[in-house]
């Protein structure tokens, strides 16, 4: 079972619906008083249920209460999924969609979209703190949180760790999911050689003149030699999903090369790996948000 929440805007919908394409069987804000017979409720598809400050009854301490009565019963735990962004993200969805907030007061003057974000963070504050897993959608592009649920909750049949392997630029910032990151700024960066600069990581000529640089060896293989023995560590522990990030300047380069990289290397280990380029992906589905800082989004507001 999962059970997913969040803040209006920041992709709940979403969610629910790459996990209705996994097989799940969605229930979208049903009131608070029957949440426990969804629970106990036998079935023969796992469950997804969508809950958020419209639900009837809402009450933050009595969902946790319940999450936390069926997992002391045993068998498997739900998951508690937190969808999150930042307020300005949210603002200028709303903006866009000219929704109102749910938890916007109607009528009062001077109250809006922001006052609406605030209360709802307020209410939803302990879930947050709670979560199984939370995920900021400020600069997610669909298609990657798609995967990110399907990487988890997809049945792939295998037990055991699952590995993400992503490039990123820092100007945009972190990526809030990565549990390890590295920052490749000291290698040389190909942006300033003119005819390299409109190419990729993925191009050979950068690999190239990345891999000549005389600290790239050096660091390839110290990186190797720290994961390598990491991950068995980590599934040995009980870690069941793990995202490896590697920054650079532009995202585009050096990140991009050396995440490819990586990603054969464990995939040739024997882990599961999934790969994907943030920059790059932001790039290709918003051509006119070329900008370093330009922070496009593609959740959809529309019932989340």
């Amino acid at each position: 079972m999962v059970v997913v929440t969040g803040l209006s805007g920041a992709g709940k919908a979403s969610a629910l619906n790459v996990l209705e394409d996994l097989g799940h069987e969605t229930v979208d804000n049903p009131p608070l008083t029957v949440l426990a017979q969804l629970m106990a409720g036998p079935g023969e598809r796992p469950l997804a249920i969508g809950m958020d400050t419209r639900t009837r009854g809402f009450d933050a301490a009595a969902l946790l209460a319940g999450l936390g009565a069926l997992r002391a019963r045993g068998g498997p735990a739900p998951d508690l999924v937190f969808m999150d962004a930042e307020e300005d993200v949210l603002l200028r969805r709303y903006s866009e969609t000219r929704r109102r907030h749910p938890l916007a007061p109607a009528g009062v003057p001077g109250s809006g979209v922001a006052d609406g974000i605030a209360r709802e963070a307020e209410l939803l504050g302990p879930l947050r703190d709670a979560a199984d897993w939370v995920i900021d959608t400020s600069g997610l592009p669909l298609p990657e949180l798609r995967r990110m649920i399907e990487r988890r909750y997809g049945r792939t049949g295998r037990a055991g760790l699952s590995v993400a392997v992503m490039s990123f630029g820092f100007p945009r910032g972190l990526p809030r999911e990565a549990d390890l990151v590295l920052d490749l700024r000291f290698l040389r960066n190909p942006h300033y050689d003119p005819l390299l600069r409109p190419l990729t990581g993925r191009d050979a000529a950068v690999a190239a003149y990345i891999e000549e640089d005389p600290e790239w060896v050096p660091f390839w293989a110290r990186m190797t030699a720290l994961l390598d023995p990491l991950l068995p560590a980590y599934e040995a522990a009980g870690k069941k999903y793990l995202t490896v990030a590697l920054g650079c300047t532009g995202g585009k380069h050096r990140s991009v090369l050396t995440a490819e990289r990586l990603a054969a290397h464990l995939a040739a280990a024997g882990w599961p790996v999934e790969l994907f380029h943030r920059e790059l992906a932001i790039r290709e589905a918003f051509p006119e948000h070329d900008s370093q800082r330009a922070l496009p989004h593609t959740i959809s507001t529309h019932r989340a």
